[in-house]
């Protein structure tokens, strides 16, 4: 059996992120039309780890089926080891026979997947002509987001804040090379989020770092740093004041503590209404309302998208020569 197997660097030049974003709107259609299966990910958390494992599972039916795994390593001190902290390896599977057709690295495919679907949350429910980003963290996921938005936004200004200023002036300073942007390093969160159009949370905080009163009317947030139920990057009075928006609701009732600590709290009622982002691209749920409202996008990752991103990255790289086939 012939594999072909793709480096970091392969997915990176495989998978554009324009082609990405476009790729995540489809399949969260797909999702929101019943197409996909997607059971909860399991979690391995040692106790004697600093990390943890994920294990996240997806399966397609129809004419192409597929079964995607993310085996996923999370070591939240990687960035100041000067790496991702996402480490894994995405696996596909023929739906007809069970064979392997794919590895591809998980870091890479994570970056570039995650980024798209905020871009696609932004599309959908930013207010028009945003054009002032905020940026906490300055990360890999970081670096990625701004990416997207850039895909998406008529952007003018961005604002970058991590708790080290270094890496954030490094990234301030690539991203104004890059886009001619007026990019910076804030001093302070409230400084980052000043005038913001959009804001992008990519941090390990456990508490929260966001505020509701350091948001101005109409911004829109893609929450994206926390994926377990006891960490957190937002207020639960932010939490109230928004309108809500998640990849996946049963995910979101699940791992997401931006959600359940909120509750937890008071702030969010039980049965809050949790549109998922495939309703609302596909018209059966609203999006924003008007133009200050508060939106809020919780993004956990799911592994629809990650079966998606990595065939296409998959076909790409083929068309391209990329990657090293082995036999298993």
């Amino acid at each position: 059996m012939s594999v072909r197997v793709l480096s970091g660097d392969d997915v990176r030049a495989a998978l554009t992120m324009a082609d990405c974003i476009e790729a995540m709107d489809a399949v969260l259609r797909e999702f929101a039309a019943g197409d996909l299966y997607l059971p909860l990910r399991s979690v391995v958390r040692p106790p004697k780890s600093a990390g943890l494992m994920g294990l996240m599972t997806a399966h397609r039916a129809g004419d192409a089926p597929m079964f995607a795994l993310k085996a996923v390593a999370i070591f939240p001190e990687n960035p100041k080891r000067g790496l991702d902290a996402h480490q894994g390896v995405v696996t596909l599977f023929d739906g007809e026979t069970g064979q392997v057709r794919g590895l591809l690295d998980a870091s890479a495919i994570t970056a570039i997947r995650t980024a798209a679907v905020s871009a696609v949350a932004t599309r959908a429910l930013a207010r028009e002509g945003s054009v002032a980003l905020a940026v906490l963290g300055a990360g890999v996921q970081a670096a990625a987001h701004i990416e997207a938005m850039a895909c998406v936004l008529p952007l003018e200004r961005v604002r970058i804040y991590s708790r080290r200023p270094e890496p954030a002036a490094a990234l301030a300073a690539q991203t104004a090379e890059r886009y001619a942007w007026d990019a910076s390093a804030a001093a302070t969160v409230e400084d980052a989020l000043r005038e913001a159009d959009v804001v992008v949370t990519t941090t390990t905080a456990r508490e929260p770092i966001v505020e509701h009163a350091w948001l101005a009317p109409g911004t829109h947030v893609n929450a994206v740093g926390s994926s377990i139920p006891v960490t957190r990057e937002l207020d639960g009075a932010t939490m109230a004041a928004a309108r809500i928006v998640v990849d996946a609701r049963e995910s979101a009732l699940n791992e997401s503590g931006d959600v359940l600590l909120a509750m937890r709290e008071g702030a969010l009622a039980e049965d809050v209404a949790l549109a998922e982002l495939g309703e609302v691209l596909s018209g059966t749920a609203p999006g924003r309302q008007d133009g200050s409202e508060i939106t809020v996008f919780v993004s956990l990752g799911l592994a629809v998208e990650d079966l998606a991103a990595a065939e296409l990255a998959l076909r790409m790289a083929e068309k391209a020569g990329l990657g090293v086939e082995v036999e298993l």
